[in-house]
Parts: C-alpha cells; structure tokens; sequence
C-alpha cells in the first residue's frame, strides 16, 4: 500500500468512526432532510447543548456535514451527499 493509499483510507475510516455513534447517525439522517440548527437538535435529544455541539464537530471534522453561522445560531446540511445511499443500502442489508 503506498501512502496516497494510506491517506485515502484513513479519510474514509473517520468518516465511518464518526458515523459509528447511535447520536451522530441519528443527526446525520435528520440532515437528509433538511438542515438543523444547533438548538434543534438539543430541544430533541434532550442532551447538554456542548454534547450536542462535540458531536456535529466530530461529523465536521470527518467532512459529513458543513456549517453556516447566522447571527447567534449554528445551522448544519449534509454535506456528504452519497450518506443516504449507503445508509439506505446498509439498512437494507441488516434489515431495517
């Protein structure tokens, strides 16, 4: 394996990491749909609002998702557009 191949697959194995969370999936199927504000997920999961916030930071950081600050508010869009196929496929794999 040369180093280009390596660089390519450990991307690929952090986006894999990041989408291996039960939370972080959740969210990041919410985005199929359309884009979230920070506090939207927080109102839903009833979690801590710097929870909530690690977790869409560990989708950023792996490139699943974007963000676009409006104001005081954080709104966040898939930005991966093939996650829902390989979701999709996967699902109908395992069985939903």
């Amino acid at each position: 394996m040369d180093v280009m191949d390596k660089r390519k697959l450990e991307k690929l194995s952090g986006v894999f990491k990041a989408l291996s969370h039960p939370t972080r999936l959740w969210m990041v199927e919410q985005l199929f749909v359309s884009e979230q504000c920070v506090c939207e997920f927080v109102d839903v999961l009833k979690l801590d609002f710097s929870t909530v916030s690690k977790h869409l930071s560990i989708l950023k950081q792996a490139q699943v998702i974007e963000d676009d600050k409006r104001g005081k508010n954080v709104y966040y869009k898939l930005r991966a557009q093939c996650i829902p196929t390989i979701i999709s496929c996967l699902e109908d794999n395992i069985g939903k």
